[in-house]
């Protein structure tokens, strides 16, 4: 119901053959550019404040341009970028040169490519902040373009580390401190090379054997084990080696695929998978702590880089953020949907003959699915014994067993999207009256004052949508009571490894628990958790601790959902409200393989994340709402 951002998607292509190549195959000297297109098409959904590209050449002269970048703002920014190409394209009539030429010439038209989809966690916005970032030089071996899907927990030590060498960073950003660590690991890597053949060598074969012999795997291994933070660091040299670095954790996701043709890299295992026609087995999750490297030669390498950490894979991207189309997170969000129906038959009574089942917003759809499964199982397992019950006290005729089979789980979609209604009026009740029109109900499919109404969705962490519009949405259609579950666990703590979930007092499962510590006249324990808090701040990271876990420990999960419940609920409401949520248990049994749920519990992965979440506390504490 209230939509949650993610940082970034990253995509990533080198081709491994000659342009001409490609023309001959596919009809196109365009083939990377528009697979690209399509890459970042198929993942618009991971970032839609700003995109942007970059596109390097391996074989332009000298004076002529062999890195080329284009980035724009807003949620159409994909389509302005390919749309601003296409005159250059044109113009140029780069279907009809030579593939000599196009090598050479061409604009947009290379051997690698990098997109990037970008939503801010930062609070920082503007052309300036699109990836990819671009370190330019005169020599094409220590040109860097960069990107990456990532947010960095200690970005002081990062600025400390860089300044201390001698750099003076224009901006003071995680991607800048990046771009300059990776640029000045890039630089000591040239050196390295050139005292190699110095003196054996001499300008222009010199800086050309600095090109064959780069390894990015030892830039990476000298800039990247200084980062605490979730990240897929995507880079390009002008001089033709590409990489895809992870975090040793996995918390933020990415898969690759080559052949003879082709290197692709991607945030998402389905959109290789169908803009390049491949199998799912193909298409490989590039291992935690681990970087795909390309060489100018074209030489693909998988290499451990930073050493596989424990598994935090983060769950918050199975349940909501990646596409569903995916088999595996299919088979997840339905197990999410399964698992939580013990407690919604508990809410109901068990009364499924007074009970409709629905879901809000689409994206709950596949859990909602998975729910009705369940549903539909306990249904027929009631039937069976009344069936065997029957027959065994003589009592089972057709009419009994036509009785007995009548019994059906009653699903309605009970609310339906009407139009993007904009929300022009700035303040207050009127522009919450315009967003309780935002769904159209249908009438008719709950007797009043009779009937429950479940409806699923796949998280509720703010709760705004659900008080300003959507229980008054579903209060019209006079339901006895509403069940809003939420298939995920309440969200408790911030992230602070991409996700734009970083303020305490966002929350609203940290808002129900502090309420709750008022009603029972606890409020001390707010100070003593802020004494704690500071504490910390300069604790060395063996000694860590999430001093925030002490808010939440008087208090039972039901607890907090009732609370919760009644903080959300409209005082016009007419219908009983309960508000459901997904167990840990639940969650960790529907994805296994993902075990990352630090918002959930309060478990982070790094020091990083243990340090921010005391400090996001302590900004609450002290009133700094606007602190991240």
């Amino acid at each position: 119901m209230e939509q949650l951002k993610h940082e970034c998607g990253v995509a990533m292509i080198r081709l491994l053959k000659p342009l001409e190549y490609y023309k001959e195959k596919y009809g196109t000297y365009c083939f990377g550019l528009s697979k690209l297109y399509l890459m970042m098409e198929k993942q618009h959904n991971r970032g839609q404040e700003g995109a942007g590209i970059g596109v390097v050449k391996l074989h332009a002269e000298p004076g002529s341009e062999y890195m080329f970048r284009e980035r724009a703002l807003g949620t159409g920014a994909i389509q302005e970028i390919f749309d601003n190409l296409r005159p250059a394209l044109e113009k140029a009539d780069v279907e009809n040169r030579s593939a000599e030429w196009v090598e050479k010439e061409a604009p947009f038209v290379g051997e690698i490519y990098m997109g990037h989809l970008r939503y801010s966690t930062t609070g920082r916005s503007g052309l300036s902040y699109v990836h990819p970032f671009l370190r330019r030089n005169n020599w094409r071996s220590r040109n860097l373009l960069l990107c990456g899907n990532f947010n960095m927990t200690n970005v002081e030590e990062i600025f400390k580390s860089v300044v201390s060498k001698g750099q003076h960073p224009r901006i003071y950003s995680d991607t800048v401190m990046l771009l300059e660590q990776l640029g000045y690991a890039l630089d000591k890597e040239n050196h390295r090379i050139y005292r190699q053949y110095r003196d054996t060598l001499a300008e222009p074969q010199l800086s050309k054997e600095i090109e064959a012999h780069l390894d990015m795997k030892e830039v990476l291994k000298n800039a990247a084990p200084l980062w605490d933070g979730g990240y897929v660091i995507c880079g390009a040299t002008g001089s033709g080696d590409m990489f895809a670095l992870r975090d040793p954790h996995g918390i933020r996701p990415a898969f690759y695929y080559f052949d003879d043709e082709v290197v692709v890299v991607a945030s998402e295992r389905p959109v290789i998978q169908t803009v390049l026609n491949v199998r799912r087995a193909d298409v490989r999750e590039l291992a935690p702590g681990s970087a795909v490297t390309v060489s100018k030669q074209g030489v693909v390498e998988v290499s451990d880089i930073l050493g596989e950490g424990d598994n935090r894979r983060c769950s918050f991207e199975r349940i909501y953020f990646s596409r569903g189309s995916d088999a595996d997170i299919y088979k997840e969000r339905k197990a999410l949907g399964r698992n939580i129906v013990p407690q919604v038959l508990e809410s109901v009574g068990y009364d499924l003959d007074h009970t409709v089942f629905s879901f809000i917003p689409n994206t709950a759809e596949v859990a909602f699915i998975g729910m009705v499964e369940a549903l539909e199982h306990y249904l027929d397992t009631l039937k069976s014994d009344k069936i065997l019950a029957a027959q065994e006290t003589g009592t089972l005729d057709m009419n009994t067993l036509r009785d007995i089979m009548s019994h059906r789980l009653r699903v309605e979609k009970v609310a339906i999207k009407d139009i993007k209604l904009r929300t022009f009026i700035a303040e207050g009740e009127a522009r919450n009256d315009l967003a309780a029109h935002v769904y159209d109900v249908t009438y008719g499919c709950i007797k009043n004052n009779v009937d429950n109404l479940v409806v699923i969705d796949d998280s509720i962490v703010r709760g705004t949508t659900l008080k300003q519009s959507i229980l008054r949405i579903l209060d019209r259609l006079h339901p006895r009571k509403i069940v809003v579950v939420s298939s995920s666990p309440q969200v408790r703590y911030p992230d602070c490894y991409g996700i734009d979930m970083s303020r305490m007092g966002e929350f609203i499962a940290f808002r129900a628990a502090v309420e709750l510590l008022h009603d029972n006249g606890m409020d001390s324990l707010l100070d003593d958790t802020y004494a704690r808090c500071v504490a910390m701040e300069n604790a060395p990271d063996s000694q860590l601790e999430n001093c925030v876990k002490a808010i939440y420990a008087p208090f039972t999960d039901r607890q907090v959902s009732e609370k919760i419940a009644d903080m959300l609920t409209p005082a016009d409401t007419s219908a009983e409200v309960e508000i459901i949520y997904q167990t840990l248990e639940g969650l960790h049994d529907a994805v296994p393989h993902h075990p990352g749920d630090w918002y959930f519990s309060g478990n982070y992965p790094t020091p990083g994340g243990t340090r921010l979440v005391n400090r996001a506390f302590m900004n609450f504490y002290e009133g700094n709402a606007d602190k991240r």
